[in-house]
């Protein structure tokens, strides 16, 4: 059986490029040690507006960069830059956009208060990437989302971009973390996240106003793997992703977390490939 050689990462935070956190740090080391493991990485985050350009040495990739994306009817510049972490050999891509990203935190302001558009920037961040990786011609075997602004990926891998020579034939893998937001998304979050390619009927039973739980769901509804990636997580999530009939991998200790994804990874991969000789 071919494994998964290439693995895409979507995340939502890395450091040293923002402050430690569990999905901080796995953003940083999972990557380098599935890359030491011999498979072929690009791993891509937002380009939070509390990221130090200068310090990390970002620098835009001018090839990658210029086009537009058209979220609520509005164009929206889509900005590629790059940096590199010496240690660990790796490449980091941020999508960065001034409407979105400059100039402000993470999910929340400095007061803790989330932000109005935290769904025009997760649609903007899962197109973003995917938009990238289609330019850089790559076509990645598995794409592991981790956390919530990740969780619109898999539907557009899956439904708008699934005839994408770099998509066609990838798998999905959501982690589930505890870090979630507690406010719900805009009363027009489904207008706003359609793309060609995606009807109503793809959201399921996603019903408005959109929670956390419900966004993960959605997510899970389009992965072929589910990770829970937190020790105590919405126990809903997991729950349903079992009922779906879904692979899932527990909860793993830190020491032995690398090497349980990268035999998941695999295990996805192969079950796909089982699943398809038996269409």
């Amino acid at each position: 059986m071919t494994k998964a050689n290439k693995v895409l990462f979507i995340t939502q935070e890395i450091t040293p490029y923002v402050s430690e956190s569990e999905m901080a740090n796995i953003g940083r080391n999972l990557p380098q040690a599935i890359q030491e493991k011999g498979r072929e990485i690009r791993t891509f985050m937002p380009k939070w507006g509390n990221i130090n350009e200068r310090r990390n040495q970002l620098h835009e990739v001018i090839r990658l960069s210029g086009m537009n994306l058209i979220i609520d009817d509005t164009d929206h510049p889509l900005i590629i830059k790059v940096a590199s972490i010496q240690s660990a050999r790796m490449q980091v891509y941020f999508i960065d956009n001034d409407d979105y990203f400059q100039n402000r935190l993470q999910t929340a302001d400095e007061n803790g208060v989330e932000y109005d558009d935290n769904d025009s920037r997760a649609i903007f961040y899962a197109r973003g990437v995917l938009e990238t990786v289609k330019k850089l011609r790559w076509c990645p075997d598995v794409i592991h989302c981790h956390g919530w602004m990740t969780a619109l990926a898999p539907l557009y891998i899956k439904k708008a971009y699934k005839d994408e020579p770099s998509f066609r034939d990838a798998k999905v893998v959501f982690s589930v973390y505890e870090d979630d937001f507690k406010n719900t998304l805009s009363d027009d979050f489904a207008t706003k996240l359609m793309l060609k390619g995606i009807t109503r009927k793809d959201l399921g039973d996603l019903k408005e106003p959109v929670d956390y739980a419900a966004l993960c769901k959605l997510a899970v509804d389009y992965s072929d793997g589910v990770i829970q990636n937190s020790e105590k997580v919405d126990e809903s999530i997991i729950e349903y992703a079992r009922q779906s009939g879904k692979l899932v991998l527990d909860y793993q200790n830190p020491e032995n977390y690398a090497d349980a994804c990268n035999e998941f990874y695999d295990q996805v991969w192969e079950a796909a490939a089982d699943n398809n000789k038996e269409e």
